[in-house]
């Protein structure tokens, strides 16, 4: 009896094993992936490819930490300031497109992730590009707003916030682009659902902060760069992978 349950017990941990060493690493892509047409756009080494928005190299508060980029408080700046940090990945516009992030916040981080970014010089990133919200949703001093929660169109459609992962843990963002039609997908959950260049877009940006900026009325570009925030808080990317479609 004895032998016989320490055999099965081998066999349990032998049948542990292949699911164990077949864990997909950070910043790579599985076969499958590779044949659905996905790339990374960072290799989780350093920041081939990246630059600062309306500049030529990256800025001095990004850095390398636990396989992913890190944004970091600016040097003589204070919590909430950016140091005019915002990052574009630079060698390619996208048009139709399915954008997977890992994000993960620390206590009271403020961040963004932002795609068809048109670069305005003197502007910031947020002036003529859609903005999907990353945020510590429980102590971040921007969550009074349901549309400033992580997940969210900023300022203009709200995410479920019971699908966003607390302080510290990874979360996932699928950002989906084809056509103009967009959603959200929050750690397997779609959260937001929205068309571009339509009267509801229209209507949409004409109740929220950017009724005013020309990067908006004059209209959201037809393609443009992917763009990460500088909000003056740390928060890390990882796993940031597309497919054209």
């Amino acid at each position: 009896m004895r032998k016989q349950f320490f055999l099965s017990l081998l066999l349990a941990f032998a049948m542990l094993i292949p699911s164990v060493t077949s864990a997909q690493k950070a910043n790579k892509l599985s076969g499958k992936e590779k044949k659905q047409g996905w790339v990374l756009l960072f290799n989780g080494k350093n920041f081939d490819g990246w630059r600062q928005c309306n500049g030529t190299a990256m800025p001095a508060n990004w850095v390398i930490e636990e396989d992913a980029m890190k944004v970091v408080i600016g040097e003589g700046k204070k919590p909430g300031q950016g140091a005019n940090g915002d990052i574009l990945y630079a060698p390619k516009k996208f048009k139709n497109f399915e954008l997977s992030i890992d994000w993960k916040a620390s206590k009271m981080a403020n961040s963004g992730i932002f795609y068809n970014v048109r670069e305005v010089p003197g502007k910031p990133i947020y002036y003529a590009a859609p903005e999907v919200q990353v945020l510590d949703n429980v102590d971040a001093t921007d969550n009074k707003i349901d549309s400033h929660l992580a997940g969210s169109l900023y300022d203009m459609l709200a995410a479920d916030p019971k699908t966003v992962k607390p302080v510290g843990e990874w979360n996932t963002i699928v950002i989906k682009m084809k056509d103009g039609k967009v959603t959200h997908v929050q750690n397997g959950v779609e959260v937001c659902s929205y068309t571009l260049w339509t009267p509801e877009w229209d209507k949409m940006v004409a109740a929220s902060k950017f009724k005013t900026f020309p990067g908006f009325t004059e209209g959201i570009a037809k393609e443009g760069y992917i763009g990460l925030q500088d909000h003056g808080y740390p928060v890390w990317f990882r796993n940031i992978k597309i497919r054209e479609m």
